[in-house]
């Protein structure tokens, strides 16, 4: 029923200077938040009760002051831990010279999906031997501005933080002291005994109080959730185990309330320890939501794949080709910096993005590769979607001549050639939608014309017969890594995207890394992303072996922790880098798995059609 622990190490738990390698952490869910476990039994991050409010728990960016909820043993152990199979259940087995004992994590759902409160259940077993544990929970401050207290209500011991409030339940057996600062016990767990631990909470909001027995049932309850729900998965190829797990991580970022998909489930966690680029990932991303409902159309997900693009055309019907949106729809807050040292004491850490107000011409060809993928699973654009396309189409067609940001988000505005190619697949897709009546067209030939001129202006200005390569912006010879996209898109042809893909590996790869752009390794790790995007080029291409050594190589190189993904990776030293779990990391890897099982599937004589052909 379940995979074998295979990652028994001790180095996963041992902390620098209070923090954990990334690596060391898995992530539970709700389809409402997140929490990070880490493999010393610590609960490091959780923000209650949505995805994107304060942290109860931020040892993750606080080693000394932050709050935890930690079960953790007293003598030294070792670790192995991995997931259920087909879940987002859980399991860490501790092993000291004394004994092992198991402990079992979820963040609960019900039999109607998620509960309307959140639900944290750690549940612990003995399995030989005994263990003696050390548990301390301690809400955070939320960068000192608020006072965590407790009050007595009836015969329960209520947590207060600001807005939140919650309660510490347990089974028989367990002794807590509690005062204003959370709680602390310890207690010695033998084979054959079962204790279960649960927080439940939520803010400004009326505080149910369920039987601990129950809250143990629904570990298993929310398991078999998540195998169910596993099963409707459709994977082509041999990798399904990779490929679910993919998956499972980016439903963890889907906010069941609205249906909007969060970029990460974390704040400020640097791209380069002591650096300062730290992000705020907690919002919904148009390039990110887009590539997500791609990779759940691709996964047989329908449903899901259906709300967050329905979510994704309101928002942008309200607000136009914004870049990014807060969970609940709106536009996202400017950055305000929390007082908190960081993971490994990398500064800022922030809340909010500037993104917000950044020009990306990205959105158009996201939104459009989003819903000509829809359509391409038989499904139908409602006429009030098509209105708000066939707008966005016209601002795509104006627009492309400027400068913008880029995929990248940079603060120097240029002709980034990605950009170009982004208008073009918009207006693109746009006159494909419209030939199969699901857009209005009356601006159909218009649309054809901006598009061919977009491909000819591109060809007239960004590629270097010298890099043999289309470059970052026109006039320079600096490579970009998402280009390895403009095969995905069908844009030019083979034989100018193979030269490209050459150069990137040349210049961007690092073993089995790539940097986003030339320069970068100055600022930053390699971006797990790109390199899954080489991949997926590579099978679109015919190179399918290749194709499955890069997706081999890289996922090898990662295979650290749960399976749970960052943005980036050191490429000296592996380690993990960026806000996680990231989508785009995941769903690059469920992208570039499609494509060589699609191709495999095929056969080795068949064509692999890129989308702009002919056939």
């Amino acid at each position: 029923m379940h995979a074998n622990f295979d990652h028994e190490h001790r180095s996963i738990a041992s902390r620098v200077d209070g923090y954990l390698a990334l690596e060391g952490y898995g992530v539970l869910g709700d389809g409402r938040a997140i929490a990070l476990s880490g493999a010393d039994g610590s609960i490091d991050w959780w923000c209650v009760p949505n995805l994107d409010s304060p942290a109860l728990f931020d040892r993750l960016l606080d080693a000394d002051a932050g709050g935890r909820f930690s079960i953790t043993p007293v003598e030294p152990f070792t670790v192995s831990r991995r997931y259920r199979d087909d879940s987002n259940v859980l399991e860490t087995i501790f092993t000291t010279a004394q004994g092992r004992a198991m402990l079992t994590e979820s963040l609960n759902s019900g039999t109607a999906g998620r509960l309307p409160w959140a639900e944290l259940a750690r549940r612990i077993d003995g399995i030989e031997g005994e263990i003696d544990f050390r548990i301390e929970m301690r809400p955070g401050r939320r960068g000192d501005t608020a006072s965590p207290y407790r009050s007595r209500v009836g015969t329960h011991d209520v947590f207060h933080v600001a807005d939140v409030l919650g309660l510490l339940l347990h089974s028989e057996g367990v002794v807590l002291e509690r005062s204003d600062d959370g709680a602390t016990g310890q207690i010695v767990v033998r084979a054959g005994e079962r204790h279960t631990l649960a927080i439940v909470a939520g803010a400004d909001e009326p505080l149910v109080v369920p039987p601990i027995a129950e809250i143990d049932a629904r570990i298993d309850l929310s398991d078999r959730e998540w195998r169910d729900w596993a099963k409707r998965v459709t994977c082509p190829g041999k990798q399904r185990e990779g490929f679910v797990r993919s998956a499972l991580a980016l439903k963890l970022l889907l906010y069941s309330p609205s249906g909007a998909i969060a970029a990460a489930g974390t704040t400020s966690l640097p791209e380069r320890i002591g650096g300062d680029k730290n992000y705020d990932y907690r919002y919904a991303w148009v390039r990110d939501a887009g590539y997500v409902i791609r990779a759940f159309l691709a996964a047989g997900l329908q449903a899901e794949a259906k709300a967050a693009l329905a979510w994704l055309l309101n928002r942008l019907e309200a607000h136009g080709a914004c870049v990014c949106f807060t969970l609940g729809g709106d536009r996202v807050p400017e950055v305000a910096e929390i007082d908190a040292p960081g993971w490994r004491n990398s500064r800022p850490v922030v809340k909010g993005n500037l993104a917000t107000d950044q020009v990306q011409h990205g959105v158009y060809g996201d939104i459009f590769e989003t819903a000509a993928q829809f359509v391409a699973c038989g499904n139908i654009l409602d006429p009030r979607s098509a209105e708000t396309l066939s707008h966005l189409a016209d601002r795509c067609a104006d627009a492309w001549r400027r400068k913008d940001a880029g995929i990248w988000e940079l603060p120097e505005e240029e002709h980034y050639t990605m950009s170009k190619i982004s208008c073009w697949q918009a207006l693109a897709r746009a006159v494909e939608l419209a030939d199969q009546g699901q857009l209005p067209t009356t601006c159909r030939d218009r649309w054809a014309r901006e598009r061919d001129r977009i491909e000819a202006w591109i060809g007239d200005n960004c590629w270097s017969e010298e890099k043999r390569a289309y470059t970052f912006y026109p006039g320079t010879d600096r490579l970009d890594a998402s280009l390895a996209l403009a095969v995905r898109f069908g844009f030019d042809g083979a034989d100018r995207l193979r030269d490209t893909l050459a150069a990137i590996d040349r210049e961007l790869g690092r073993g089995p890394y790539h940097y986003r752009y030339s320069g970068a390794a100055a600022e930053e790790g390699c971006f797990l992303a790109c390199t899954f995007w080489m991949a997926e080029a590579r099978a679109a291409l015919g190179e399918v072996d290749a194709a499955e050594t890069i997706v081999g190589d890289l996922v090898a190189a990662l295979d650290r922790g749960v399976g749970v993904w960052t943005e980036m990776a050191d490429p000296h030293t592996g380690a993990f880098l960026g806000n996680m779990p990231q989508g785009l990391t995941h769903l690059a890897h469920v992208l570039a798995l499609d494509a060589i099982g699609t191709a495999r599937d095929a056969g080795p004589l068949a064509k692999q059609p890129l989308p702009g052909d002919v056939i």
